[in-house]
């Protein structure tokens, strides 16, 4: 069974909770199945702060789930319209990689959360499409054939899939955000698995 990368960081739960939501999308198609991961936060201090495992939820990514992988889903926080500064920290230890091109030609999109509607939805998701595109990865969005971007009044754009928490629990997603994020890991794994198929 091919294995979709879906790498994400949460710091209060709801992209986390959106991530949860793209492995459902990624394990509804035949052979493919999801493999959930996060990245530990950064220190403004040299010295580690984190422990080598976390003490809940997906283990630590390490740089081989990217090589191992048939595809991947990405998700951040908005932070000032950026993604979290611990993504880009795991993303800028990948040249290795990079220059192997052990990403190339895989599919891969995007996700992300904000407080507010403006919070910078579509610009952090597109700062998380930059690296995978030098990385030469096939960037998949959610095409309009997806009825709810057309009728969401929560989060939901054709960047990706994204949640807006409007001051409510965090990780409690609306049933819109929740069928895009599917829908995303769904077209992410099902465009993996026609790529190996060839």
């Amino acid at each position: 069974m091919s294995e979709v990368l879906v790498l994400y960081f949460s710091r209060y739960g709801a992209t986390r909770a959106l991530a949860r939501e793209v492995c459902h999308g990624v394990d509804s198609v035949d052979g493919m199945a999801s493999r959930l991961r996060t990245v530990p936060a950064v220190s403004a201090v040299t010295e580690a702060v984190e422990d080598d495992i976390p003490e809940s939820g997906p283990p630590y990514a390490v740089v081989q789930d990217l090589v191992d992988c048939a595809g991947l889903v990405m998700g951040s926080p908005t932070r000032f319209g950026n993604m979290a500064a611990a993504l880009k920290y795991f993303l800028d230890g990948t040249g290795s990689e990079w220059l192997a091109g052990s990403l190339c030609d895989k599919p891969a999109g995007v996700f992300t959360s904000t407080s507010t509607l403006h919070g910078g939805q579509e610009s952090t998701l597109l700062t998380m499409a930059v690296p995978l595109l030098h990385h030469g990865m096939l960037l998949t969005g959610l095409p309009y054939t997806e009825s709810a971007l057309s009728t969401t009044t929560t989060g939901g754009t054709p960047y990706g899939a994204s949640h807006i928490t409007w001051n409510r629990k965090s990780d409690t997603l609306s049933d819109d955000e929740k069928h895009l994020a599917r829908a995303l890991g769904k077209r992410v794994a099902d465009i993996a698995r026609r790529l190996a198929a060839d």
